[in-house]
């Protein structure tokens, strides 16, 4: 299985797909939790589900506006998805927003990818990530007082509502460390936790060092990953 392939085909899906994606931002509904969710997210989990379906056999997909705990886990094949992270930044107008895609087999990772559509930019297994030093802390948008100590503390911080877009800049040193103490999910997490690990980066979960493992799809995950810029010039 040419995983390598895959990510990348995936990521022509996406880009190739953008306009239609774009044209669905204002088709918004409310979730029983108050967040919103776009016909983009399901658009987007319709197209690449099925890219994936045909290009592994019987795959698991485990995606956030299709996952229910019923799933059976031990498949051999699994991807894990987010369509649309970042919707309330996406259904705003905002560019910051991403698609999430991590791949594992008999509970290994393969490959995983970080997209962010509207910059064109995205970060891919296997492929060369262009390094900065950074001393900016990226948080996520659910705000508690441990987010507010990490601010007042911080030198520089960004609050910017989207997990995709602070693995991407955490892994490239762009932030020096993003961190959401109070969790989210693996669709959120996995693709940014696992290509953090690839690129060097000390990846903490729950207050533990990450070994590289599957994340759990039923609960949230408190995550800490700081970029390790004594591992390369700049």
């Amino acid at each position: 299985m040419d995983v390598a392939t895959i990510l990348a085909d995936a990521w022509t899906l996406v880009r190739e797909n953008l306009p239609h994606t774009l044209s669905l931002r204002r088709e918004i509904v409310w979730k029983p939790d108050g967040s919103p969710v776009t016909s983009a997210d399901y658009y987007h989990e319709e197209i690449l589900g099925a890219f994936l379906r045909e290009r592994i056999p019987g795959v698991l997909l485990v995606a956030e506006e299709s996952y229910t705990p019923e799933m059976d886990l031990s498949a051999s094949w699994i991807a894990i998805l987010d369509p649309i992270d970042g919707t309330e930044n996406f259904c705003s107008g905002l560019k910051e927003w991403g698609v999430a895609l991590s791949i594992w087999h008999e509970g290994v990772h393969q490959g995983s990818a970080l997209m962010l559509p509207e910059m064109d930019d995205a970060i891919i297994s296997g492929q060369p990530v262009e390094k900065f030093n950074s001393r900016i802390v990226g948080l996520s948008s659910s705000y508690n007082d441990e987010i507010g100590a990490i601010v007042a503390a911080s030198p520089e911080s960004r609050i910017m509502g989207c997990a995709v877009y602070n693995s991407y800049n955490v892994i490239r040193g762009t932030f020096a460390r993003f961190v959401n103490p109070k969790g989210a999910y693996c669709w959120d997490l996995q693709a940014g936790v696992s290509l953090a690990l690839e690129n060097g980066c000390e990846v903490y979960l729950e207050g533990e060092i990450y070994g590289g493992q599957l994340l759990e799809p039923h609960k949230r995950h408190r995550v800490d990953i700081r970029h390790r810029h004594d591992l390369h010039p700049g």
